[in-house]
């Protein structure tokens, strides 16, 4: 709000029991999503100052891998936005136990938001939420429609589906069965392990089970998932252990492999890039089974302490806890799917198919990404090693889960029963 008429405008805004700026408020927003730069200057931003005149943001992303260590940097010396994009679970977490993201226990709008959504940004007992959640992943196959019509393929349903239609495509030699690499190792966990894992856990119950130190890494639900993986090597083409994640990108969307083990993240850039028609399915279930998913919370926002902009940046995020928020950004970033109540329309047929297998599938997030990450060693960046060396073939699925547990045994100790 500018200062010609502020009288008037003082009265106004107090009538309607609004917020008054007395001159014009800029908020920054820090975030690791350096890739969605133009969607927030194009469409997210400008949608915001359409309707609060008065404030303006500037959305100030940072590289992925730098943006922890850099906002820790911006916190300490007081140099951070006021706005602060939220990683889920432990990280966050850290921040808020240290001052550095406020309590929004009190906003109204969290109501909008389930249980699970907040569980990424609140403390362990859930008495307080210190971001406002925006988004998940779910991770699947995404798939070359033409390929599969090609070679007469339909989409699998069962594991022994599964590995009948990668060895089909092998053998026909036209495509790579899997773009997938071990170079990496990230993406052997996050779209090997923890995609095709799920339904052998069985989700919630599974996780819920090993942090209260009933169940082991030993177990066959948390080994088994490694003997699946073990198969997927011969699947991958040649020299898949050197392929780094971009060169499995490209190899999917220049139309050399057939399938895609895959984040919903991918759908814009697939969208863009690849001149075949896409499709996608659910990891197959096991014979009799339910069908599980990793639908992941991913992305939220919180408040920097520090801001001197502290009112205007909770009005930000009233409105990220919109459904008007919640419809555009799904849509503006196809493949981040809103965590909020709302009744929300994809127009994006992949996004759709994706996010439609929530009212089939029985939904959990990453198998370490609360409570078990937070020792050294690491079980969230441990299974990333355990899980390519298994593809690669210099570990034994056993040798892993073994070492997963003794790495979780070394500092960890569950909570008396």
């Amino acid at each position: 709000m500018r200062a010609t008429g502020l009288a008037a405008a003082f009265a106004a805004t107090a009538a309607l029991g609004g917020a008054v700026w007395a001159q014009e408020v800029t908020l920054t927003i820090e975030s690791w999503r350096n890739d969605d730069l133009k969607i927030w200057q194009e469409k997210i931003i400008p949608a915001f100052e359409a309707s609060h005149p008065g404030i303006k943001v500037v959305f100030a992303p940072t590289a992925p891998a730098q943006y922890n260590s850099a906002l820790n940097a911006k916190l300490e010396a007081g140099t951070a936005g006021d706005l602060i994009t939220c990683r889920p679970f432990d990280g966050s977490l850290q921040m808020f136990q240290k001052g550095y993201l406020e309590d929004l226990s009190d906003m109204e709008v969290l109501n909008n938001f389930g249980p699970v959504a907040k569980s990424g940004w609140s403390t362990d007992d859930g008495s307080a939420t210190y971001c406002i959640p925006m988004a998940s992943v779910i991770h699947g196959f995404i798939y070359n429609k033409d390929a599969f019509e090609e070679l007469g393929l339909e989409e699998p349903k069962t594991v022994d589906e599964f590995y009948a239609l990668l060895d089909r495509i092998k053998e026909d030699g036209s495509y790579i069965p899997m773009a997938m690499g071990t170079a990496d190792e990230w993406e052997a966990a996050t779209m090997g392990y923890a995609n095709i894992g799920t339904k052998y856990w069985k989700g919630e119950e599974g996780r819920k089970a090993l942090i209260a130190g009933k169940s082991k890494l030993t177990d066959p639900e948390w080994v088994e998932p490694y003997r699946e993986l073990s198969r997927w090597g011969q699947y991958l083409g040649d020299g898949f252990e050197a392929q780094s994640y971009p060169d499995s990108q490209n190899l999917f969307t220049l139309g050399r492999a057939a399938i895609y083990p895959a984040g919903s993240w991918e759908i814009s850039g697939f969208n863009a890039q690849a001149d075949f028609e896409m499709g996608a399915f659910p990891p197959p279930v096991l014979p009799g089974g339910e069908c599980y998913i990793s639908d992941h919370v991913d992305i939220a926002m919180g408040l920097n302490p520090a801001s001197p902009n502290k009112e205007a940046a909770r009005t930000f995020l009233e409105w990220v806890g919109s459904p008007e928020f919640a419809s555009l950004y799904s849509n503006a970033l196809p493949g981040f799917f809103s965590l909020s109540n709302a009744d929300i329309t994809l127009e994006d047929p992949l996004a759709q198919t994706m996010v439609g297998w929530r009212k089939s599938c029985n939904s959990s997030i990453r198998p370490y990404a609360q409570i078990l990450g937070r020792g050294t060693p690491n079980l969230h960046t441990e299974y990333w090693v355990t899980s390519a060396n298994v593809i690669r073939g210099t570990m034994t699925p056993e040798e892993a889960g073994q070492h997963m547990q003794d790495a979780l045994d070394s500092w960890y100790t569950p909570p008396a029963q």
